[in-house]
C-alpha cells in the first residue's frame, strides 16, 4: 500500500489527470453501459483529485425525488442519504440550486448543522458538490465529492472536479432516455436491497456487505447488478416457502 501511494505520488498530477479522463473518454463510445460508465467517472474523481476519498452522483427524478448513482463505497451512499432524509446538505443545495457548492468543515458549518456533524461521524472532513444538467430539467443532479480532511477543497480539486462532472453530462445527455435512466436508478435500489439482505444474513455492517457483492462480482466474472438481484430472489423464495 505504501510503495503503491509512493508510486502514485512521484507521477505528476497533470498525468494522472489525463489518463483518468482518456479512460472515462473510451468508455463514453457508443454502445455505452450508462452504470459502468457512472461507476468508472466517480471513482476517477475520487482516485485523482487530491484529497478525495469518494464520490457519488445525485440525480433528481421525473417526481421530484434525489437518488444516488455510482457512490464508490457505502459511507458515501450514507452520506447522501443522510442530506435527502434532512432535506439539507451539498449535494441537495447544488443539485437544485447553487452550481458549485463547497463546505471547507462539514462539523463546523452553520449551513448544514444537522447532517454536517452527522457527516464528521462518518470520516469525512469536506465536501464539494458540482451541479450539472444533461437531456432537460427532468435529468439533473450533482458530483459530489468527499474528503477525509476538513479544508482539503483547493482551487484544483474545484477545477477537476469540474471537469469530472461535465463527463457525467455528457454521459447522462448521451443515455437520456427514460428507460435507461430507470434502470440505472434502479439498480442503485438493488444493491442497497441486497447489502441489507447480506447484512442481515451473516450480521455484516455495510462496508463488508457491500465488499461481500463486489467478490462474489469478480469471482463470478458477473455484473454487480446480476449478483444483487440473484441475492434479492433467493431472499424473496426463501421468505414464500
Amino acid at each position: 500500500m505504501i510503495e503503491s501511494e509512493a508510486v502514485r505520488s512521484a507521477k505528476p498530477l497533470h498525468l494522472e489527470v489525463a489518463e483518468a479522463m482518456s479512460e472515462v473518454a473510451a468508455s463514453l463510445q457508443a454502445p455505452m453501459d450508462l452504470d459502468e460508465t457512472l461507476a468508472l467517472i466517480t471513482r476517477s474523481a475520487a482516485d485523482t483529485i487530491p484529497g478525495i476519498v469518494e464520490a457519488s452522483i445525485s440525480i433528481t427524478t421525473k417526481t421530484g425525488e434525489i437518488q444516488t448513482l455510482a457512490p464508490t463505497g457505502p459511507l458515501v451512499m450514507r452520506a447522501d442519504f443522510l442530506q435527502y432524509e434532512l432535506g439539507e446538505g451539498p449535494c441537495l443545495h447544488a443539485a437544485l440550486e447553487e452550481p458549485v457548492v463547497v463546505v471547507e468543515d462539514l462539523a463546523n458549518d452553520a449551513r448544514w448543522p444537522d447532517f454536517g456533524p452527522k457527516a464528521a461521524a462518518l470520516g469525512f472532513g469536506s465536501q464539494v458538490a458540482f451541479q450539472f444538467e444533461a437531456g432537460g430539467p427532468n435529468t439533473r443532479g450533482a458530483l459530489n465529492l468527499y474528503a477525509g480532511e476538513p479544508r482539503a477543497i483547493d482551487h484544483d480539486s474545484i477545477q477537476l472536479g469540474g471537469m469530472f462532472a461535465g463527463q457525467i453530462a455528457v454521459a447522462l445527455g448521451w443515455a437520456r432516455q427514460d428507460q435507461t435512466m430507470t434502470e440505472a436508478l434502479a439498480t442503485r435500489n438493488v444493491i442497497g436491497q441486497a447489502v441489507g439482505i447480506l447484512m442481515e444474513r451473516y450480521k455484516l455492517n455495510s462496508e463488508r456487505a457491500f465488499a461481500f457483492l463486489v467478490r462474489l462480482s469478480q469471482s463470478s466474472n458477473t455484473k454487480l447488478r446480476q449478483i444483487a438481484d440473484a441475492v434479492v430472489a433467493q431472499a424473496n423464495e426463501n421468505a414464500e416457502r
